[in-house]
């Protein structure tokens, strides 16, 4: 696929005294658009690629598609190949890359709100997929991170979320979010329950820091502007919380990079003010502080983030809340 040329946007806010949280210098950066608009989608990066996969793509009438293509994009050219098929379509699931291979987690089937607790593992060395052991509570809209080579996934929607154990998953809400927390060993194929978070939700993002899993926003029935931000230490297999989002929203972007945690877009449904957020913001593990940065070109939620080299690309999403689709592909470059 061919790449465009990109269009810079110099973008450089300074902080006002309404304001308590520093705005950060960057610029954002048009690269070569997602081939297939999609919404929900599922981002990650190994050390040459970025993959996207999954969410709802174009369908007959207004009954969306469950696409199956993975799309595998190049930063250094700024294009896009085609990367073969993943073994189902699905939405709301969680990609997540360990030592040069890929994992789905979880998702809902098709275009559907079927839950799975579907484990696919893809080697892109091989282009070949096999199953891993499956996740032992099925859920969308979940989130996962990395931590030492195993994949926490946290929250989501689950497929029985209220009649689940409190001990083992939190207080569901009627939507059936759920604050369960299980890890993945790829090494042994093998999944672990840990504690709970203490906020059951869904559409939230979780990324490590400094040998620790931070989880933000998401929503709960009432409430789809989330604050919340929860803090494991693997070490005491614990939860603590930390300091809340300047902007609560859920269907967002999270990702790690350069030691800071970094939050992008996101959507809130309300009767009479949907809208989708322009919001970039991060967390500084080493101030204890959040820190706002320029606001991204494309205002989206159901959007993916993956680090790569100096810079964060924010791809795909609906740019409008519910069920809208979206090709934006923009890099974050922060200036000295």
């Amino acid at each position: 696929m061919r790449s465009r040329p990109a269009i810079a946007l110099l973008l450089v806010a300074c902080g006002t005294a309404a304001d308590s949280h520093r705005t950060v210098p960057a610029r954002w950066e048009k690269r070569a658009p997602v081939p297939e608009a999609r919404t929900e989608v599922s981002v990650a990066a190994d050390d040459s690629l970025i993959y996207l996969i999954g969410g709802y793509g174009r369908g007959e009438g207004r009954r969306p598609s469950a696409p199956r293509a993975m799309l595998a994009y190049d930063p250094v050219a700024d294009r896009w190949t085609d990367a073969g098929e993943i073994p189902e379509g699905l939405n709301h699931s969680a990609l997540a890359a360990v030592d040069g291979t890929l994992y789905i987690i979880g998702g809902f089937r098709g275009s559907s709100r079927r839950a799975t607790g579907a484990v696919r593992i893809y080697d892109p060395a091989r282009g070949t997929w096999r199953d891993g052991a499956p996740m032992p509570t099925p859920r969308g809209a979940l989130a996962v991170a990395v931590l030492d080579g195993k994949i926490h996934a946290v929250g989501g929607n689950a497929a029985s979320g209220i009649g689940l154990e409190t001990h083992e998953h939190g207080v569901a809400a009627r939507d059936r979010s759920v604050g369960t927390h299980e890890v993945y060993d790829p090494a042994q194929d093998r999944w672990t329950r840990l504690e709970p978070m203490f906020t059951a939700r869904n559409h939230l993002g979780a990324a490590t820091l400094a040998g620790k899993i931070h989880v933000v926003g998401g929503r709960v029935p009432g409430n789809m502007e989330l604050r919340t931000h929860e803090i494991y230490d693997p070490a005491t297999d614990s939860w603590e919380t930390g300091p809340p989002m300047p902007t609560g929203r859920s269907g967002i972007a999270v990702v790690a990079h350069r030691g800071r945690l970094y939050v992008f877009g996101g959507e809130t449904v309300r009767r009479f003010s949907s809208k989708t957020f322009d919001q970039a913001e991060r967390f500084d593990p080493g101030t204890g502080r959040w820190e706002r940065l320029p606001p991204m070109p494309t205002g989206r939620h159901g959007l993916g983030a993956a680090s790569f080299g100096e810079a964060i690309y924010v791809l795909g999403g609906g740019p409008r809340a519910r069920l809208t689709l979206g090709e934006a592909n923009e890099r974050l470059v922060e200036l000295p």
